[in-house]
């Protein structure tokens, strides 16, 4: 008898727990075809490669994402924006915690320029801000900003270091971000877009990569 009781009592405290957790799945079944409408499909990272070629060990990765109308019409009134891609590698210990072995960083700086009405994006491995970052980055002109999205997307060539820092290993735990970088955004703007979900472009991947050997 107590244990009819018992189950009872049960089931009347999981029932609301049951009908609640159903309503929050129902709620985000909703949302999720709304969202994926406005181009609020989660940004993320789709290729990661690793090959060893004479001169080092370079990684290349792509990541998907779509480019919000707010960004779009701040790049169109002549605002140049910022991304940062950065990939680590780790060397697996059992007998402690993994070891970083390699570190790379690479900053994007993409603009328009209204007289040739042309885009033009900077990459360089130091921020670009004052003539430090310019003086080192290479510089690529786009007739079209769906032309210069593909190679902001494409981050092609990521060198890591010498073959000798990163490990003769034949797979390496390899971690990169890649993300739309406020900070360097004039100082106003940087202050309009606290908390607006269109400048929030962020995607991680973490793996374990095969080392391939370039032919």
């Amino acid at each position: 008898m107590k244990n009819v009781r018992a189950e009872a009592r049960r089931r009347r405290i999981l029932a609301p727990l049951a009908g609640l957790v159903l309503a929050w799945a129902l709620l985000l079944t909703c949302l999720l075809p709304i969202a994926v409408a406005q181009g609020r499909v989660v940004p993320s990272v789709t290729q990661m490669r690793l090959e060893q070629a004479d001169d080092g060990v370079y990684l290349t990765a792509a990541v998907q994402f779509e480019l919000p109308s707010l960004v779009e019409e701040v790049l169109d009134k002549g605002i140049a924006i910022y991304f940062v891609a950065e990939a680590e590698v780790f060397q697996e210990r059992w007998y402690w915690t993994d070891r970083k072995v390699a570190q790379v960083t690479r900053h994007m700086r993409l603009a328009y320029q209204p007289l040739t009405r042309r885009w033009r994006l900077n990459v360089s491995p130091v921020p670009i801000t004052g003539t430090a970052g310019f003086g080192v980055s290479l510089n690529q002109n786009f007739d079209s900003l769906a032309d210069a999205m593909d190679a902001v997307k494409r981050v092609g060539r990521l060198r890591l270091g010498d073959a000798a820092e990163v490990g003769d290993e034949a797979q390496h735990q390899v971690v990169f971000r890649f993300r739309l970088d406020t900070s360097q955004l004039p100082r106003p703007f940087q202050i309009g877009v606290v908390g607006q979900a269109d400048w929030n472009i962020v995607a991680e991947r973490s793996a374990k990569l095969a080392l391939e050997k370039q032919r």
